[in-house]
C-alpha cells in the first residue's frame, strides 16, 4: 500500500488519527509542558481544527487546574473530545511510548555498567540542579510572585526540609488549599462560556472519579497487607500522580521520598535518570518508567508508568463534563492558588535535598551548575542540549580532577 493510501485510511478512523497524529508529537515535542502546549495548539488547532480557540483554552485551564500532567492531560482530553474514551487512551499511549521507550532503553543501559565512579552520571547530576533552579525561578515568578504566596512558598520548604516523612509533602499541600479556601477571597470570576463539546457521558465521568478516589485510599492498606512489590511500586506511583500539582519538575521530590529511603533504587541512580530525562521528548512523567526499571526491570517499568498516568486519564475524564460549574467556584480557585504555591516551596526544598547536597560537592560542580544556568535561563538553551553539555562537562571534570 502506498504511504498516500495510508494517510488516507488513518483519517477515514477518528482513532488511527488521534494515534497517528499524538505519536508524531510523542516523537517531536521536546521543551517540557509550557512547550508542549505550544506544539499541540499547532498540530490539533491551527494545522487541524479539531477545536477552537476559546475551547482549546478551556481545556488547557481545566488541566492546570487538576493534579497530574497538565500536557499529557490536555491530549488525553482533546482525544477524548475528537473520538470519545478510546481516543484520549490513544491520545496518551501516542504521545508518551516515544519517550517511554526511550527511558527504558537507558534504564537497561545503566543496569549494566558500574556508575559509581562515571563522570557523565555526576554530570546528568548537575544538570538536574540546573533545570530544577530554573523551574523554581520560572513557578516562582508565576505561582508565588505575591507576600502571601511567596510566604506559603517558605513555608512549604522550611516544613519540607524540617519534616522528611513520606507524607509530609502531601499534607503541607492539603494544608495549603485548605489555607487557600479563606485566604483568597478576591479571586475575579472567570468566563463560563465554554465552548467544548463533551463526548463522555456523565455515568462514565461519576465512575473514573469514584475509582480514582478509591484507588487512592484503598491500594495503601492492601499494599501493606501483602508483599508483592509489583503492588507496592503501583501503590507509591499511583499516589504520586494522583496529588502532584504542577506537574513537570514537580514529581522530583515526590518521588524521591517515594523510592530512595525504601531502598529501591540509590540517590545516584534516581538522579541520573532524572538528569537523562530532560533529554527526551514527551511527558517528564515518563522518568516513572526509568525508576520502575531500575526496581523491577520490564515489569517494573510497565507497572509504574501504567500507576503514574492512570490518575491523569481518570481525573480528566471525569473532570471535562463538570468543569464549567467547578472553575466558577471562588474557594476552589483560592485553594489551587495556595496548593500551588506550595507546590514551589516543595520543589525549592528539593533544590537543596536531594539535588544540591548530592550533586555540588566542589566548587568546579557550582561552576558548572551556574554555566549550564545561565545557559538555560539567559541564552534559552533546550534542555536537551543542556543534558550533553552538562554528561560531557562531567567527564572532564572527572579527567581534570
Amino acid at each position: 500500500m502506498k504511504p498516500a493510501s495510508i494517510l488516507q485510511s488513518v483519517k477515514r478512523s477518528p482513532y488511527l488519527e488521534v494515534l497517528w497524529v499524538s505519536t508524531k508529537l510523542g516523537l517531536t515535542s521536546f521543551g517540557g509542558p509550557i512547550a508542549h502546549l505550544g506544539y499541540f495548539h499547532h498540530e490539533y488547532i491551527q494545522k487541524r481544527k479539531w477545536m477552537d480557540e476559546k475551547s482549546y483554552a478551556d481545556l488547557v485551564a481545566l488541566c492546570q487546574f487538576l493534579p497530574g500532567p497538565a500536557s499529557s492531560q490536555v491530549g488525553i482530553g482533546i482525544g477524548t473530545i475528537r473520538a470519545g474514551l478510546l481516543g484520549g487512551a490513544l491520545a496518551w499511549l501516542g504521545f508518551t511510548l516515544p519517550s517511554i521507550l526511550i527511558l527504558l532503553f537507558f534504564a537497561l543501559l545503566m543496569q549494566t555498567m558500574d556508575i559509581s565512579s562515571a563522570g557523565w552520571i555526576h554530570g546528568l547530576k548537575i544538570v538536574a540542579v540546573a533545570i530544577v533552579a530554573q523551574a523554581v525561578l520560572s513557578m516562582g515568578k508565576k505561582l508565588a510572585a505575591t507576600k502571601s504566596t511567596a510566604s506559603i512558598a517558605f513555608v512549604a520548604a522550611s516544613i519540607t526540609l524540617l519534616w522528611q516523612e513520606v507524607y509530609s509533602q502531601l499534607l503541607i499541600i492539603f494544608l495549603a488549599g485548605l489555607i487557600g479556601m479563606f485566604a483568597f477571597k478576591t479571586v475575579s470570576q472567570q468566563e463560563n462560556n465554554s465552548l467544548i463539546e463533551i463526548r463522555v457521558p456523565r455515568s462514565a465521568a461519576i465512575l473514573c472519579l469514584i475509582l480514582y478516589v478509591l484507588l487512592l485510599v484503598v491500594l495503601p492498606t492492601i499494599s501493606s497487607l501483602g508483599h508483592s512489590q509489583s503492588l507496592a511500586l503501583f501503590d507509591s506511583f499511583y499516589r504520586v500522580g494522583s496529588l502532584v500539582f504542577g506537574g513537570g519538575h514537580v514529581i522530583l521530590p515526590l518521588l524521591e521520598r517515594e523510592v530512595v529511603p525504601p531502598g529501591w533504587i540509590s540517590k545516584e541512580v534516581f538522579l541520573a535518570g532524572y538528569g537523562a530525562a530532560q533529554a527526551v521528548p514527551g511527558p517528564l512523567f515518563t522518568f516513572a518508567t526509568y525508576l520502575g526499571a531500575m526496581f523491577l526491570g520490564f515489569k517494573g517499568a510497565v507497572v509504574s508508568t501504567l500507576a503514574i498516568f492512570l490518575p491523569a486519564y481518570l481525573l480528566i475524564v471525569g473532570a471535562l463534563p463538570f468543569w464549567k460549574s467547578l472553575r466558577a467556584n471562588l474557594k476552589v480557585q483560592g485553594a489551587l492558588i495556595a496548593i500551588n504555591a506550595a507546590v514551589v516551596g516543595i520543589l525549592l526544598a528539593a533544590l537543596y535535598n536531594p539535588l544540591w547536597t548530592t550533586a555540588i560537592v566542589h566548587s568546579t560542580d557550582f561552576a558548572l551548575a551556574l554555566l549550564l544556568f545561565g545557559l538555560l535561563v539567559v541564552w534559552k538553551l533546550p534542555p536537551w542540549i543542556i543534558v550533553l553539555l552538562g554528561a560531557a562537562a562531567g567527564e572532564v571534570l572527572t579527567y581534570l580532577g
